[in-house]
């Protein structure tokens, strides 16, 4: 792979300044034993702090009865341990949008400022994509990828137009190439590149960094590289902050 000035730029600006690029480890959140949690977290997290999210994963384990995380590097668990997305479908039925939010996720965020819907209601009308397509459990993933009529009924949910979350869902169900450009990852590219990046420049600038680092002897992919900018400058704003 040719590397760009830019992307190798950010890669060593990772490896001169990121004290944990050896042994990187992903967030738990990438662990996730059942599929409809990477659908509630990568819906809940578009364009807030992601604590938030993380309380409303805490909210809803009682619906799962189950570990909610696999352990670190592990494959995903059997089928029959696993809640499905038809399984959290039936959870959740007979609730109105409304009542999912404050009653189940305790969180009535939506998905956009301007028309947008409650991230509640978005969460059932991605779980009825992943129906459609016949996606239940996390083994199932695997064929969606490539696939554009998916990606177009995802992208026509409100607030999902730009990929990003779409992004995120199959990062954390398991897609190592991916990126989620949010908001601290785009303020990190622009500090080293100058500019804003666009979704599609950003995650050929963390592929081809992450390509340099793999070349410099280190364990390293998008997805992961994506996940260590993140937590360094989360805690970068939180120090300014």
């Amino acid at each position: 792979m040719n590397h760009s000035t830019s992307a190798v730029l950010i890669a060593e600006f990772c490896q001169n300044n990121f004290t944990n690029l050896k042994g990187a480890k992903l967030d738990r959140e990438y662990y996730y034993a059942h599929l409809p949690l990477c659908v509630i977290d990568a819906v809940f997290s578009m364009g807030v702090k992601y604590e938030s999210v993380r309380n409303v994963v805490t909210r809803i384990e009682g619906l799962f009865q189950k570990v909610i995380y696999r352990e670190y590097e592990s494959e995903p668990i059997n089928r029959t341990e696993q809640v499905s997305i038809t399984d959290f479908q039936k959870k959740l039925a007979n609730r109105t949008p409304e009542e999912l939010a404050t009653q189940v996720y305790g969180n009535k965020q939506r998905t956009s400022s301007q028309n947008g819907i409650l991230k509640a209601e978005a969460v059932n009308l991605f779980l009825e994509v992943l129906v459609k397509y016949e996606v239940n459990y996390c083994q199932d993933v695997a064929k969606l990828i490539g696939n554009g009529d998916f990606k177009k009924d995802i992208k026509r949910i409100p607030g999902q137009a730009s990929g990003i979350c779409l992004s995120y869902f199959f990062m954390l169900a398991g897609n190592d190439n991916l990126i989620k450009p949010d908001r601290m990852v785009e303020a990190f590219l622009e500090g080293i590149v100058g500019r804003k990046c666009t979704l599609a420049e950003s995650q050929n600038l963390l592929a081809e960094a992450s390509d340099w680092l793999r070349g410099q002897g280190y364990e390293m992919n998008p997805r992961l590289l994506d996940n260590v900018i993140w937590n360094y400058q989360r805690k970068l704003v939180t120090i300014k902050g």
